[in-house]
């Protein structure tokens, strides 16, 4: 370093603050130089977050992802979604893509604790509308491109209106429905609104309770009941190149242009998984068309979400 100053000194003349101001700059670029690779701070990770959006004007779909009116001797409504949970997660390529094939971002604990295995509810995550249930960092997931996305829906929480006929009046109330759509869910107990029931045993897709408060004594009711086998819509429109079992929620819908992954990513994707709650309660009539009475009859025969699309923010 002394040479360096004596050659300033010598052919530019430098005054002596001058060279000492040099020499802290030289120093100091000297050092930065030196700093080892692992005192660089690492670039923050990005995340691929899903999000729930319950959308009661989405084309309401059959099993074949096809449109489905009501049957005539049944009635339906939108309910007003409380919570949702999920328990499978996948990004299929193509349609020809089978399930369980391609890149699987999240399955959900399971267990055999009721015997057969099924969904463990002491650990699913409920998510509302818009908030998050679930993220995976983008280097996770495998670079390429995506058409469909596969979710695997397994309980749901959600607000209905419902008519009460006693001493020849009739009252419409608001009550709250909790269901399980799951392939099978194992369930120690759960809280429906202000009733909690204890199950301790596997239940089967379609299971359901219902709670509302009770009118002439202002207590809350509670039913339980079970859809039948195979009642359950679960929208799936490739289901003629990549069918999913019987008995399963697994709900496909196509992105609106290919998802791509490239792998760098420089900041977090959000994938609102829209879910069409077009009607998605439904009931056969033994009352009144186009309200649902459980004292007089009406029977719960599908509670499957109608639709999916998965919106890229």
């Amino acid at each position: 370093m002394r040479f360096v100053i004596l050659q300033f000194k010598t052919k530019l003349r430098m005054n002596n603050k001058t060279i000492l101001l040099l020499v802290i700059v030289m120093n100091a670029l000297i050092i930065n130089s030196c700093k080892k690779d692992d005192e660089v701070p690492e670039t923050a990770a990005h995340y691929l977050v899903f999000k729930f959006k319950f959308d009661s004007t989405q084309a309401r779909l059959n099993n074949f992802g096809q449109p489905a009116a009501v049957p005539s001797n049944h009635s339906a409504q939108s309910p007003r979604f409380n919570k949702m949970s999920a328990h499978y997660i996948e990004l299929a390529p193509d349609a020809n893509t089978a399930l369980g094939t391609s890149m699987v971002v999240y399955r959900a604990p399971e267990t055999y604790a009721g015997g057969n295995n099924a969904i463990d509810f002491d650990q699913s995550v409920l998510a509302g509308e818009g908030e998050e249930f679930f993220r995976i960092p983008i280097k996770n997931v495998a670079p390429g491109s995506y058409k469909y996305l596969r979710v695997s829906l397994a309980y749901q929480n959600y607000d209905i209106n419902f008519r009460f006929d006693t001493l020849g009046n009739s009252y419409y109330f608001d009550g709250t429905i909790a269901s399980f759509i799951g392939f099978e869910t194992y369930i120690n107990s759960y809280k429906i609104k202000d009733s909690t029931v204890a199950v301790n045993a596997n239940k089967l897709q379609g299971y359901w309770a219902f709670e509302w408060n009770n009118p002439l004594f202002g207590l809350p009711a509670l039913s339980q009941g079970q859809a039948p086998a195979g009642a359950t819509t679960v929208p799936n429109p490739i289901h003629s190149s990549s069918p999913i079992p019987a008995g399963s929620c697994v709900v496909t819908g196509e992105f609106p242009s290919t998802f791509l992954i490239t792998g760098n990513e420089i900041q977090d994707i959000v994938i609102t998984v829209s879910l069409s709650t077009n009607k998605s309660f439904e009931w056969k009539e033994n009352s009144h068309p186009g309200y649902y009475e459980p004292q007089a009859g009406d029977t719960v025969v599908d509670m499957g979400i109608r639709g999916l699309i998965p919106i890229v923010n």
